[in-house]
This record gives structure tokens, C-alpha cells and sequence, in this order.
């Protein structure tokens, strides 16, 4: 008994189901955890459009909309495309977002394309908005990546460490024997969104960045984690050079953030900032004596 109970606090469990059962209702946890994400990065980018002067909260609901649809079509459509050997026999499958299968690089694309044209709409300009709405996105990916959790779906190699995953056994790959245990992969991923977020903001607060250049920090960021989480990934995926395909979009995307952050500050190094051009106040008249009374406003 004392066995089996070491066992169990020496390893994370599995949900036994998929889904949350309330009377006769069915929620699928995987899209509910998408949704709780969305909410989050809603709530965040409507403070953040607030306390910026830029827009409002409803903006923020307005912009989601289309930057959500689009995201799902595109994180979908990657995941498709590049996993097309799990549809080409079983088409119907491919609009059940519900069994798992969102590739993240789509969704930044299409949702990003979108998010910038609706804030343009909006009357925000679109560099302006998506540095906004940076923040926002680790922190929605933070939240999401808990639907692989309850799918027990994308979990890396075997392990033994303290927080090891423990997989149903009509979960675990071929090749794996019962009770093996894994890498808990969503968890890291949550984890390294969740610390970026917060890196975000800080540098937010502290640095007044050009436009662009927050969204760009966060390019780096999220590929430089997803790099390091997907290469402890077991599940399929097409490899070249020893990586995986994911790996090198990360590589790649990172790769142009980075590119895009140099060129910038060498364009606009030593540049006039906006405040710099602001016409300085004629200087007051001198006052004999100071109004004591002032200072009692």
C-alpha cells in the first residue's frame, strides 16, 4: 500500500475522461480550456488597450472575435496539413477540433492577420495593437495547453522524475509498456507561456519600445520554448536533419523575429523619439513670492 502511494505523489494523473460531466450536460475539457484561455487574453488586452489610452474593453471583445475564428481555422488548417496521414482516410475528422490537433504556428498567423486588420478597423493602428495584445497570447497558450492534459495527447519521452505523466494504458504508444511514464510536456509549455507573459509585461512597463517590437519579443520567446518542448515530443511528426518539422518552423520564425528586431534598432538607432519632438513650454514668468495658500489645494 505505502508502495502504491509513493507511487501516485511521484507522478501527475491522468483525467479519467475527456470531458466534464454536469447532470446531462457534456463539455468537452479540451475546447473549454481553449475558451478559458480566450477569456483570459480578452480580459488581459482590454486593461492593456485601457490603460494605454488606445481603446477600450470593447474593443477588445470586437478584435477577438475575428482574431479567434481566425486562429482556430488556421491552427487547424496547420495541424491538418501537416498531420494529413491522420486525415486522408477520414476526412469528418477534420472539423472535430474537439479530439485535439491545433497547431499553434497557424493560429499565430491567421489570428495575428486577422487581429491587426480588425484593429485597424477599429481605429488602432495594427503595431500598435498587437503589441498590445503580445501579452495577451502567452497567456491564452498557457491556459489552452491544458486540453492536451485531458486528451492525454502530446506527452514527451519516458521518464522517471518527480512530476512524471502517468498515461491511460490504451494511451500509450506503441513500443511503451503499461505504466510507463512521461514527460509532461503541456505542463512545460504552460509553464514557459505563463513566465513569458509575465516577461512581457515587465518590459512593457519598464522600456518604451517602438511599435512591433513587443510582438516581436514574443516570437522569440514562444519559439525558443516550443524548440526545447518539441523536441521531447514523442508523438508523430515528420523530421529533416534530426528535427522535427515544428522544430524548424520555431527555428525559423525565431530566427526572423530576431532578424526583424536588429534591423529596427539599426534603422531607428539614434532616431528623434516622439517626446523629443514635442515644442518645449515657454519658460514661466518669475514670481516674486510663492502663495503659501497653493500649497493647501
Amino acid at each position: 500500500m505505502t508502495t502504491d502511494i509513493t507511487t501516485v505523489l511521484a507522478s501527475i494523473p491522468s483525467p479519467s475522461s475527456g470531458a466534464l460531466t454536469i447532470g446531462p450536460l457534456s463539455i468537452h475539457a479540451y475546447g473549454l480550456m481553449i475558451a478559458l484561455g480566450v477569456i483570459a487574453a480578452v480580459w488581459l488586452l482590454g486593461r492593456r488597450l485601457e490603460m494605454s489610452g488606445a481603446g477600450i474593453r470593447e474593443d477588445a471583445s470586437s478584435i477577438a472575435v475575428w482574431a479567434v475564428i481566425a486562429g482556430v481555422i488556421g491552427s487547424r488548417l496547420y495541424h491538418v496539413v501537416t498531420d494529413w496521414e491522420l486525415f486522408k482516410h477520414d476526412l469528418i475528422r477534420i472539423p472535430q477540433i474537439w479530439r485535439g490537433g491545433l497547431g499553434i504556428p497557424g493560429g499565430i498567423l491567421f489570428g495575428t492577420l486577422a487581429a491587426a486588420w480588425a484593429f485597424k478597423r477599429r481605429g488602432i493602428a495594427p503595431a500598435v495593437g498587437v503589441g498590445l495584445a503580445a501579452p495577451s497570447l502567452p497567456l491564452a497558450q498557457a491556459i489552452g495547453r491544458w486540453g492536451n492534459w485531458w486528451n492525454q495527447e502530446l506527452f514527451g519521452k519516458p521518464t522517471t522524475l518527480p512530476w512524471a505523466l502517468r498515461i491511460d494504458a490504451d494511451k500509450i504508444p506503441p513500443g511503451y509498456t503499461p505504466g510507463t511514464t512521461f514527460h509532461p510536456t503541456f505542463l512545460y509549455e504552460s509553464l514557459w507561456n505563463l513566465a513569458l507573459c509575465v516577461i512581457l509585461l515587465r518590459i512593457d512597463r519598464r522600456f518604451k519600445l517602438r511599435p512591433g517590437r513587443l510582438f516581436a519579443i514574443y516570437v522569440v520567446g514562444y519559439a525558443t520554448g516550443r524548440f526545447w518542448v518539441e523536441g521531447l515530443r514523442i508523438d508523430f511528426a515528420h523530421t529533416t536533419g534530426g528535427l522535427r518539422l515544428n522544430q524548424w518552423v520555431a527555428l525559423a520564425v525565431g530566427l526572423s523575429a530576431i532578424a526583424y528586431l536588429v534591423i529596427d534598432w539599426a534603422r531607428h538607432r539614434g532616431s528623434v523619439t516622439p517626446e523629443a519632438l514635442e515644442p518645449e513650454s515657454e519658460p514661466e514668468p518669475e514670481a516674486a513670492e510663492p502663495d503659501p495658500l497653493e500649497s493647501l489645494d
